[in-house]
């Protein structure tokens, strides 16, 4: 499963480092070939809640495997594709299975382990995601760029196909849901504490895209670095974030609400700093490899999170998570945007990420209040 989060991570990133050759590939501008950036996120958005609610009755090997497949077949057929509405309809097929596939993937890790190791389970999960950061994107990149566009997604669909074989190999058979429905997986919206912690994710999460969504030019306006020093530091990037992933697990031992309170007070202070410590290469690597560790860590405990307060929903609101967090890097994205147009600088992204984490603190001591209402009239 993890080498389906690989499969998806590169494809999620690699369009951002292949758009000139896109754009002259389809006819078209650069801006305008970066809504095909806005069609896959868009397709996660759209196919997390929709193909796990209507899996909810099927057995969880078996979906994960048609979801891979239709992730694989996509793609590959990305290389027959060379107008612009094409390569638009079909990223958004791409973007479908992302989010249900990581839901449906984390309940099965986490049905698999004891219960105290359920957390670092789902950071297994998510381990290819982080990964993909540091070796598929930037290989993906390279052979887009030496041997046409396609060939990135076409890669990308081969290792979704590695996955699916993986899985049919080494994932056990879970029985289907007996009572799994349509009804009673969006029985989940009903409880507050499914939509507080959804509310965690798109908020307190932004605050890592406003920074991230701008990394490139902030490093080097701010740092003085070169354009060619810009792979090694989005690879440092990855690097921290699959450590913080390596992580999850011990830092949810001591609760998985405590831990993604601490967490996002962690991210904002070190989302304070990394303007200031932009400005000195050898901080600003330092800041770099910290902001990509943290949110890291904070991922697979929001998706514990709902998965122990969705009760009977938990497919849906799992895929929800990934939903969520494509929220937030549009509205983190978006919010940098703001301040940068406005003339106030690259320290600037990062600071509003300092208020959106603090945002999400905010959201949390919310969630523990309720909880701690709805446990005192239980008692």
């Amino acid at each position: 499963m993890g080498v389906g989060g690989f499969a998806i991570g590169t494809t999620e990133f690699v369009t951002m480092g292949l758009l000139p050759e896109i754009a002259d590939g389809v006819g078209v501008d650069i801006p305008t070939a970066g809504h095909i950036v806005s069609a896959y996120a868009l397709g996660v958005v759209v196919g997390a809640p929709t193909l796990a609610v209507l899996g909810a009755r099927l057995p969880r090997k078996g979906l994960l495997v048609a979801l891979m497949t239709l992730f694989a077949v996509a793609h590959v057929a990305l290389m027959f594709m060379h107008t612009y509405g094409g390569v638009m309809a079909l990223r958004f097929v791409c973007g479908l299975p992302h989010g249900a596939f990581f839901g449906i993937a984390s309940l099965v890790a986490a049905s698999l382990v004891a219960p105290q190791r359920r957390t670092q389970a789902v950071a297994n999960v998510l381990l290819g995601l982080t990964v993909s950061n540091i070796v598929g994107v930037p290989v993906a990149t390279m052979l887009g760029q030496r041997f046409g566009w396609q060939a990135a997604y076409v890669v990308t669909g081969v290792i979704g196909v590695l996955c699916v074989l993986a899985m049919l190999a080494w994932v056990p058979v879970q029985r289907a849901s007996t009572d799994g429905s349509v009804l009673r997986e969006f029985s989940a919206l009903r409880r507050p504490q499914v939509w507080l912690a959804l509310g965690i994710g798109t908020v307190g999460f932004g605050g890592m895209f406003s920074t991230y969504s701008y990394i490139s030019p902030t490093m080097q306006t701010l740092g003085g670095w070169s354009a060619a020093a810009i792979p090694f530091i989005l690879s440092l990037y990855g690097t921290g974030s699959t450590v913080g992933a390596l992580l999850a697990g011990r830092v949810a031992s001591r609760g998985v609400l405590r831990g993604i309170f601490v967490l996002l007070g962690a991210i904002a202070v070190a989302l304070a700093l990394f303007g200031p410590a932009a400005h000195s290469k050898p901080l600003g690597l330092v800041m770099t490899f910290v902001i990509g560790a943290l949110p890291s860590m904070l991922v697979p405990m929001l998706q514990t999170r709902l998965m122990d307060v969705a009760h009977e929903g938990q497919s849906l609101a799992a895929a929800l998570n990934h939903s969520t967090l494509n929220l937030a890097n549009a509205l983190g994205a978006w919010l940098g945007s703001l301040v940068l147009a406005a003339g106030l600088g690259y320290e600037w992204p990062s600071r509003i990420g300092v208020v959106l984490a603090l945002l999400g603190m905010g959201v949390a001591a919310w969630s523990a209040a309720l909880g701690r209402r709805q446990t005192a009239t239980a008692h």
